[in-house]
C-alpha cells in the first residue's frame, strides 16, 4: 500500500473546495444555496474516508519500511486532501456567511448570530486544525527524502498539487488572520511549488527529449523480481547437471571396476589355484 490511495479520493474534496468558489460568484441566491450544500455533502463524503485511509497508511508505516526510492514521492501526497480541505472548510464557512442570511436558511434555529457566522467561526477553527494535522504529514515526507537519493522519473509531479494546495491553505488562513507568520510561510510555500514546478517542467522536458520519459517506478520492482529469479532458476539448473553429471562419472567408475575384475577372474588360472 502507498499513499496512492487517496488520489481517487481527494477528488471530492476539490470539487467540494471549487464549489464554495462557483456558490460564491452565482448571482442567483438559491442556485448559489444548492451549490454551497452540494460542497457540504462532497467534502463529507471524501474527507472522511481519506482520514480512513490516512490511518491504515499510518500503520503501515510503522509496521513495514518507507516505500521505495523510486515512489518516494508518494510520501508527499497526504498534504493534498489535507491542505484541500483545510481550504474547503474555510471557503465554504466564507461562502455560507453571505447565502445563508440572504436565502434565510434555518430561521428557526434561534440564535442571534445566525447559521452563517457559526459557519464560517467553526470552519475556520476546523480548517486551522487539519492544517495543523497537514504539517506533521510534511514534516514525515521531508524526514523521509532527506536522507535518501530518488532518480527523476514522472512520479515527481506528485510533488507540485500537495504542496500547492496546502500553500493555497496557508494563504487563505493567513488572510483570514492578522498574523505575518501565516503571510510569510505562505509566500515561501508559494515559492518552493513555483520553483519545484519549473524543475520538474525542465526534467520532464529533458527526459522527453531523451527518450527516457515512458517509465513506470513501480516496474523496477517486478523487473529485479524477475531478474533474480531467472538467476535462481539458472543456478538450480546448473546444479542440477552437475548432479547428473557426477552420477554418470559414478556410474562409468562403477562399469570400469566390474569389468576390470571380471577380466582378473578369466585370468585367474587352474595352476595358480593349485599352487594355493
Amino acid at each position: 500500500m502507498t499513499a496512492t490511495w487517496l488520489l481517487p479520493i481527494v477528488a471530492p474534496i476539490v470539487a467540494s473546495a471549487s464549489g464554495s468558489i462557483v456558490a460564491s460568484a452565482l448571482p442567483n441566491p438559491q442556485h448559489a444555496l444548492w451549490t454551497l450544500l452540494t460542497s457540504y455533502i462532497l467534502f463529507g463524503t471524501g474527507f472522511p474516508l481519506a482520514m480512513i485511509i490516512l490511518a491504515i497508511y499510518f500503520q503501515r508505516l510503522t509496521i513495514y519500511k518507507i516505500p521505495p526510492r523510486e515512489v518516494i514521492v508518494s510520501v508527499f501526497l497526504p498534504l493534498g486532501p489535507l491542505g484541500q480541505g483545510s481550504f474547503a472548510l474555510l471557503n465554504l464557512g466564507k461562502t455560507s456567511l453571505s447565502i445563508l442570511p440572504t436565502t434565510h436558511t434555518l430561521p428557526l434555529a434561534g440564535v442571534s448570530p445566525g447559521p452563517g457566522p457559526i459557519l464560517y467561526t467553526l470552519g475556520f477553527i476546523l480548517a486551522l486544525i487539519v492544517w495543523g494535522f497537514g504539517l506533521i504529514w510534511l514534516s514525515f515526507a521531508l524526514a523521509s527524502i532527506a536522507r535518501s537519493r530518488f532518480p527523476f522519473n514522472m512520479g515527481w509531479w506528485g510533488f507540485t498539487f500537495p504542496l500547492g494546495v496546502y500553500a493555497v491553505a496557508t494563504v487563505t488562513i493567513g488572510s483570514e488572520l492578522p498574523s505575518t507568520f501565516f503571510n510569510i510561510l505562505g509566500t515561501i510555500f508559494s515559492i518552493c511549488v513555483t520553483g519545484l514546478w519549473m524543475m520538474v517542467a525542465v526534467g520532464t522536458i529533458k527526459k522527453a527529449l531523451w527518450g527516457g520519459l515512458i517509465f513506470a517506478p513501480c516496474l523496477k520492482d517486478a523487473e529485479e523480481a524477475e531478474r533474480e529469479a531467472r538467476e535462481c532458476f539458472e543456478e538450480k539448473r546448473r546444479k542440477k547437471g552437475e548432479k547428473e553429471e557426477s552420477r554418470k562419472n559414478v556410474g562409468k567408475n562403477t562399469n570400469e571396476n566390474g569389468q576390470g575384475d571380471a577380466q582378473r577372474r578369466m585370468e585367474f588360472s587352474p595352476e595358480d589355484s593349485s599352487l594355493v
